[in-house]
């Protein structure tokens, strides 16, 4: 497993990533609290080396788990949570987004609680969790560099969610000098994560994206074909009819990528990715022992040609081949599509 690294923090990740999202929710699959452990021990076991979890997952539970099953590899490992979200004084009702909270003081005493909850000193990666524009002060700005002076964290990142993209909020992030943006970015999800790698390039900005959603939520690693029963609470249920109709359909155009016995389609998805220099890491969502060990190899297999590469970005340009919407359109953006439409740049398919 190779490392790359947060901006210029300093901070290593593996390529790989392990979103622990999945090991404080049912979301994803329902797990006990020792499964959730093993599958944190198999995945350093694999040479993954980053963590990025969140206070929110689970309320907390996630961090405790971690914690938990880090407690005697923390000096080999990268971790990462994320703050904004003030589920200590709101239920959780269903899937639905709580209600965020992003006051400098109220920053502090969450970062505080995780810390205690992972039982450490500090994380050397802080990610503001789904932030709007506007809730990105000066002063919430400068909370976050005293807490790095602190030693508290080492890098700053800014997740953004939980639709698709928030175009307006990853270019916010990039002028702020943010040492990474994580984002959903995959073959079939280019937008926005395709206008911050140009936004990096042209500003020669520092900032480093983190791919979330590699596979598409099962789509590209297959894992979600045309007879899945996804089960009740299933986050993926959330995805529109529309998406996965057209996925299926889309995915048959991709089959040039696979190469039997060297690269499966779900280790192309991450191939593509880190084929981009600004992407720092990929935190595929692993469910099995068998997930964590094909798509930790995925950086071990045939990087994608110049020739696939651009076999791929013709085909998104063209929506590969599929004339029909993935009614994902109103989730690609946090104002409305005015920042999108201020960039020029559309969904692809329009």
């Amino acid at each position: 497993m190779q490392t790359r690294t947060l901006g210029d923090s300093g901070v290593e990740v593996s390529e790989v990533g392990f979103g622990a999202w999945v090991i404080g929710t049912d979301w994803w699959g329902d797990r006990s609290e020792e499964q959730a452990v093993e599958m944190v021990q198999h995945a350093i076991d694999r040479g993954i080396t980053y963590f990025d979890t969140g206070d929110v997952y689970g309320h907390g539970r996630s961090e405790e788990l971690l914690g938990r099953a880090l407690a005697e590899h923390r000096d080999e490992v990268t971790l990462s949570t994320k703050v904004g979200y003030d589920f200590y004084n709101n239920p959780q009702a269903g899937h639905g987004e709580l209600p965020k909270r992003l006051d400098p003081e109220w920053l502090r005493t969450a970062v505080e609680r995780s810390l205690d909850r992972l039982g450490v000193d500090h994380v050397e990666f802080l990610q503001i969790h789904n932030a709007n524009v506007a809730e990105v002060t000066d002063d919430l700005v400068a909370e976050l560099e005293a807490m790095r002076e602190e030693g508290l964290v080492d890098a700053l990142g800014w997740a953004l969610g939980p639709s698709i993209g928030w175009l307006a909020e990853g270019d916010r992030a990039v002028e702020l000098d943010f040492d990474a943006v994580q984002t959903v970015f995959n073959v079939f999800e280019q937008v926005p994560g395709r206008h911050f790698l140009d936004t990096v390039e042209e500003e020669d900005a520092d900032t480093s994206l983190v791919a979330r959603v590699p596979h598409s939520s099962g789509l590209l690693n297959e894992q979600v074909r045309p007879d899945t029963e996804l089960g009740e609470g299933d986050h993926r249920g959330h995805r529109p009819d529309e998406w996965y109709e057209t996925g299926w359909e889309k995915l048959e155009a991709l089959r040039f990528l696979e190469r039997d016995g060297e690269r499966t389609m779900g280790q192309a998805a991450i191939q593509w990715l880190l084929g981009h220099d600004a992407v720092a890491a990929v935190t595929p969502t692993f469910r099995t022992a068998d997930d964590i060990d094909e798509w930790a190899a995925a950086p071990s297999t045939p990087a994608l040609s110049d020739e696939e590469m651009a076999r791929v970005e013709e085909l998104y340009r063209t929506n590969f081949g599929v004339d029909r919407d993935d009614g994902m359109d109103a989730l690609r953006s946090s104002v409305g599509g005015d920042d999108l439409a201020g960039t020029g740049m559309q969904s692809a398919g329009d």
